[in-house]
């Protein structure tokens, strides 16, 4: 079994998130960057079956800048066997389009039986990556899953509608996403750190993926974003001291709203 792991380095998800206004894409240098949570979900969720079944490959693979090498490396120490780096100036400001057709391509030059990611990103937020993915593969797509049983011929799991919860299943070769309802992600050990040093990391250019940006994009959408404006500052609340009327002033204050 060979598992291919969707990873992705985000602004820290406790810092304060900005857009640059003079390219209205994130800045990405306005706070730590770190492996998306659900990523390392996505990667748990591969390390796992492996723990079972010996002679499982897992690899992570990523898009990005050069900085992401070292959420890469992280995913090696905490026990991916190898990892994969599209690196290329021509995809500063991808869209989700362009981002589901590289990454396609990078899973169909190195083979494999599963494609685990995150439900979504918590930069982004998009939500689409896997399932672009699976059509780009021609391989069937189960979303949103809140629990993985994976076996040498299918996957299956459950994922919560607004009508309750469905149990899907289908044949390998497929693309699955996951959500936070699975476990959290290991620590790496002091091993798996030093090891990390020595596992394979193989950066990819579009040339490598035999993707031309001049031709292979040509004539698609490519997603801008046309203006920007900083969130508005938080104003402060009224605040409601209690002389014997306090009740009335909250009543009047729910009518108004029209919360009552």
């Amino acid at each position: 079994m060979k598992i291919v792991v969707l990873v992705k380095q985000v602004p820290d998800t406790w810092g304060e998130r900005q857009l640059n206004p003079d390219t209205g894409r994130v800045d990405r240098d306005a706070t730590d960057r770190v492996i998306d949570e659900i990523g390392e979900r996505a990667l748990e969720v591969a390390l796992t079956y492996r723990d079972a079944h010996k002679g499982t490959e897992v690899v992570v693979l990523s898009m990005g800048p050069a900085s992401v090498t070292a959420a890469l490396r992280k995913s090696l120490s905490m026990g991916a066997d190898s990892a994969i780096h599209v690196l290329d100036d021509a995809l500063v400001g991808a869209d989700v389009g362009w981002t589901a057709r590289v990454l396609a391509a990078a899973i169909t030059r190195a083979g494999c039986d599963l494609v685990v990611g995150g439900n979504e990103s918590t930069d982004g937020r998009g939500g689409v990556i896997p399932a672009m993915i699976a059509e780009h593969l021609g391989q069937p797509h189960l979303g949103y899953l809140n629990t993985v049983e994976l076996t040498d011929a299918q996957v299956a799991g459950e994922r919560t509608t607004e009508s309750g919860l469905v149990r899907a299943h289908c044949p390998l070769p497929a693309v699955i996403s996951v959500t936070e309802s699975l476990p959290e992600a290991r620590f790496p050990n002091f091993k798996g750190i030093l090891t990390a040093k020595k596992k394979p990391l193989e950066v990819l250019s579009l040339a490598d993926l035999g993707l031309d940006p001049a031709s292979a994009f040509d004539g698609q959408a490519r997603s801008r974003v046309v203006t920007t404006s900083p969130r508005p500052a938080r104003s402060a609340g009224t605040i409601t001291v209690d002389t014997g009327n306090a009740a009335v002033e909250l009543a009047d204050f729910l009518v108004a709203e029209r919360l009552i």
